[in-house]
């Protein structure tokens, strides 16, 4: 039996689900695995904080050095979160021959080049299966029962919160700053909400996937993204009218050298598997040349689902020590040469408008879309008797900066009060 030595870097909401697991199913894990696991340091900011869950005094630490320094230590999992500082820690203990496990998305999104080839000098790991869907073992389906195909296409939800979000302005008609107050209040939002609901966790996660996915860098910041605050419940109800349900995809398609990732929110049919993903539930379709469509579903946040990723990923560095295994794709800070990327993605697309209520004016409108070759698939009409009224449009199949261009054109239009959303509709 070995005895694996542990530290955690933070000690927030997934680390203290990964201790408690650690300390719940030791045994069980001991027997299975053969090994022993002990949290013997754990770095926090104030040592003489109160505390939910109780930990002997002498494993807290404020001094990243006891950690670093002490050559017992040979697994650390940082639970920091961010770039600043846990970055220049991660790097510290990777240099100290120390394997990391990390559930950090912007760490690894915007870092894990770097921080991989300083882990294969040193001869240690670095694992983040936590970093994209809490409990859900995506990265490990990628890595080692994928291998036989070439994955060229996925699309999730992988973002708990504006899932949750979206779910409830659906099925309780509540606005979206109504929503958030309340996902704050149970811990679902962070105080500050951006990284989520303007899709940049979502972002962070697919640069992830996509690169395991495709075998080459994917740069976060050549991902499109835009976020859902801009999302209005009449968006949602014109929608089921016509038959969709609005979610937050993250979606990412390879064809040859030619790459298309993005993160924005889209309409889907009522009846697609992805519909049916409510709250905070995590949900990823993964497309393969060989096996077709796989879905992936679970929770894809909290204390001990993303906590059991942790634990599964140090089980998995202690079984492979001295022989860990790294993304083999061409392992470069930048995108992988000779990548290019489609901004000009095509989809079908929902426009919601607000128009002077007179004859003529649809007419008008549908002339600007035909004027740049967008097609019209189907068209909710509002008449409300009042000056203005709704005017909802669904296009046919469309290159995205055709239609923006027919946008730009309806808003010159003195009938068009106001482009109130543009949305993309997937099937």
């Amino acid at each position: 039996m070995e005895n694996i030595k542990i530290a955690f870097l933070g000690f927030g909401n997934v680390g203290t689900g990964a201790y408690k697991i650690i300390c719940k199913n030791n045994q069980e894990i001991s027997k299975s695995e053969a090994v022993r696991l002990k949290v013997t340091k754990i770095l926090v900011r104030d040592v003489n904080k109160k505390r939910d869950l109780e930990v002997e005094d002498s494993v807290l630490t404020d001094r990243v050095e006891e950690i670093i320094n002490d050559p017992e230590i040979s697994i650390v999992a940082e639970f920091m979160g961010g770039v600043d500082p846990a970055k220049d820690y991660v790097l510290s203990c990777l240099k100290s021959k120390k394997t990391v496990v990390t559930a950090n998305k912007e760490l690894i999104a915007k870092c894990g080049s770097e921080l991989q080839k300083v882990a294969i000098e040193n001869g240690v790991g670095l694992y983040y299966e936590a970093s994209v869907a809490g409990g859900i073992p995506v990265i490990k389906i990628l890595l080692e029962s994928l291998q036989a195909n070439r994955v060229y296409g996925m699309m999730g939800i992988i973002n708990g919160t504006t899932n949750y979000i979206l779910t409830k302005m659906s099925e309780e008609g509540r606005n979206f700053e109504d929503v958030l107050e309340e996902a704050q209040r149970l811990g679902i939002a962070e105080p500050d909400p951006t990284s989520d609901v303007e899709g940049f966790d979502a972002a962070y996660k697919l640069s992830i996937l996509s690169s395991i996915s495709f075998h080459k860098r994917v740069d976060v910041d050549c991902i499109y993204r835009e976020g859902i605050s801009q999302i209005t419940v009449d968006d949602i109800n014109y929608g089921k009218e016509l038959g969709f349900v609005l979610k937050l995809l993250a979606i990412a398609k390879k064809q040859d050298n030619t790459i298309e990732v993005r993160v924005h929110p889209t309409f889907i049919p009522k009846d697609h598997p992805l519909a049916a993903v409510r709250h905070s539930f995590n949900a990823i379709f993964l497309k393969g040349d060989a096996v077709g469509d796989i879905m992936l579903y679970g929770r894809g946040a909290g204390d001990l689902p993303t906590g059991s990723a942790v634990v599964s990923d140090i089980i998995t560095a202690c079984q492979r020590k001295g022989n860990h295994r790294y993304i083999n794709f061409y392992n470069d800070e930048e995108s992988s040469e000779g990548t290019n990327y489609n901004n000009d993605w095509e989809s079908e697309f929902f426009i919601r408008l607000t128009v002077k209520d007179k004859p003529g004016v649809l007419a008008k409108i549908a002339g600007s879309f035909g004027k740049y070759g967008v097609s019209i698939a189907s068209v909710i009409q509002k008449d409300r008797g009042k000056e203005s009224a709704p005017l909802i449009f669904v296009t046919h199949t469309a290159k995205k900066f055709s239609l923006k261009k027919a946008i730009s054109n309806i808003k010159k239009q003195d009938d068009v009060l106001k482009v109130e959303n543009v949305i993309s509709v997937e099937h």
